[in-house]
């Protein structure tokens, strides 16, 4: 199995049809149909159904489709970053980023990086922090900004920011047309409640309810906020999830939640099981002296969003 094949493998998946896909790749179809059933030998299994109407996935070509697209990635993004080396800081960057306020501290990171190195491109990926971490095992990325918890046997972590834990609730609710910015978590002990469906995060936010003798009402788990925000606006439940940045959104209400009050914490994380790129350790080293000189506050960078107050007492949930 090499690139090539792979590459021959991934253009057939696509086009489902050998004619077209021998037409794609510049060559006549026996060759490339000799290609399929070297690959499918070699690998001791079928890679396509075969019929009058064209060809189908197996089970077994559906893995080998995701694998040979990652495999061929990464060997470009390898192929970049040595022809790069020891000349001067460019290439691409692979960031991953969850859902959250963490996006808008990223571009800001980007922002000056980019001034400073303005040949270096830039691929950010979203998904939940465990699509992110199998992503970075894999080499798919090259740093992420996740949400704590982490295992640092495994990663090398930075600790970049926080933010408070809130009620995301329907507009016409009772607990959004009540007085003020807070909602105690009593409050939404007997409400429908939407929350983020990380193993971790459930077993905490039972944790959180259990120390007022409480058991929340969970009806659905979900890994994005926008489908957290969506899910509210339609009156679904109540969502408790971490403070976006602000997007005016007339259908919701956010109240920051107390009594007690949390927050979750954003870390840039890195592999500690293989050997970080010069760019990507670059960017770290932005980072770390980003916050050691706390630019978020310059007026370059400030944060214009509404900020909810995070309690002193608050706890990392």
């Amino acid at each position: 199995m090499d690139f090539r094949s792979l590459t021959y493998f991934i253009t057939v998946a696509g086009e489902l049809n050998i004619t077209k896909a021998a037409a794609l790749l510049n060559m006549s179809q026996p060759p490339l149909s000799s290609q399929i059933r070297q690959l499918e030998e070699e690998l001791g299994t079928q890679l396509f159904i075969r019929s009058k109407k064209g060809l189908t996935l197996t089970p077994a070509g559906t893995i080998l489709l995701k694998r040979a697209q990652q495999i061929l990635e990464l060997a470009e993004h390898t192929r970049q970053e040595i022809s790069n080396y020891e000349t001067f800081l460019s290439g691409e960057l692979r960031i991953g980023v969850v859902e959250g306020r963490a996006p808008f501290l990223l571009s800001r990171w980007i922002r000056g990086f980019s001034e400073e190195f303005p040949l270096v491109t830039y691929t950010v990926r979203s998904g939940s922090s465990d699509d992110l971490l199998d992503q970075l095992s894999h080499h798919l990325l090259d740093l992420a900004v996740i949400a704590a918890p982490y295992n640092p046997e495994l990663l090398h972590g930075i600790t970049v920011g926080r933010t408070p834990w809130v009620a995301i609730i329907p507009r016409e609710h009772p607990l959004a047309l009540a007085e003020g910015n807070e909602v105690r978590l009593e409050e939404l002990a007997d409400v429908p409640l939407i929350i983020p469906e990380r193993t971790f995060r459930v077993t905490a936010i039972e944790h959180w309810f259990s120390q007022k003798k409480l058991s929340p009402r969970i009806c659905c788990k979900t890994s994005h906020y926008v489908d957290a925000v969506s899910l509210v606006e339609q009156g679904v439940g109540v969502c408790i999830f971490p403070q976006s940045t602000y997007t005016p959104n007339p259908h919701v209400s956010v109240k920051l939640i107390t009594q007690p009050a949390k927050y979750a914490e954003y870390v840039l994380v890195s592999s500690r099981g293989s050997v970080i790129s010069d760019l990507a350790d670059a960017f770290r080293d932005y980072v770390k002296d980003f916050l050691e000189e706390n630019r978020m506050q310059s007026a370059r960078f400030r944060l214009r969003e509404a900020e909810l107050t995070l309690p002193e007492d608050a706890d990392l949930l």
